[in-house]
């Protein structure tokens, strides 16, 4: 298992449509993360600087960057567009963090 964690933004008069997209996630967007190997994804709102951090553990770096490439995911970035920063792909705006404690199993 492989964990990963980035920080994305949310522009701050939006918050709760973030929220409501995303327990309202389309199943084939689900099943997707799932076919590319993820295991376990949360997604954290800093409401006080409009910051996203997102964690997820995966099985494979290779399978889960080609999640990206898919026509789902891109359908999702353009459905996300308008309410979080984006890069001219549509891909959210995105820093990966680099990990520098873990305790546990």
């Amino acid at each position: 298992m492989i964990r990963k964690a980035s920080v994305m933004k949310v522009f701050s008069e939006h918050h709760e449509e973030y929220r409501r997209r995303h327990d309202e996630l389309w199943p084939e967007m689900e099943a997707m993360l799932n076919e590319h190997g993820m295991l376990s994804y949360s997604i954290y709102l800093d409401e006080e600087t409009d910051s996203l951090f997102a964690y997820l553990e995966i099985e494979d770096e290779e399978r889960w960057a080609q999640s990206a490439d898919t026509e789902i995911c891109r359908r999702w970035w353009a459905y996300m567009k308008d309410i979080m920063e984006t890069n001219p792909d549509n891909s959210p705006v995105s820093r990966e963090l680099k990990p520098v404690f873990h305790l546990g199993r």
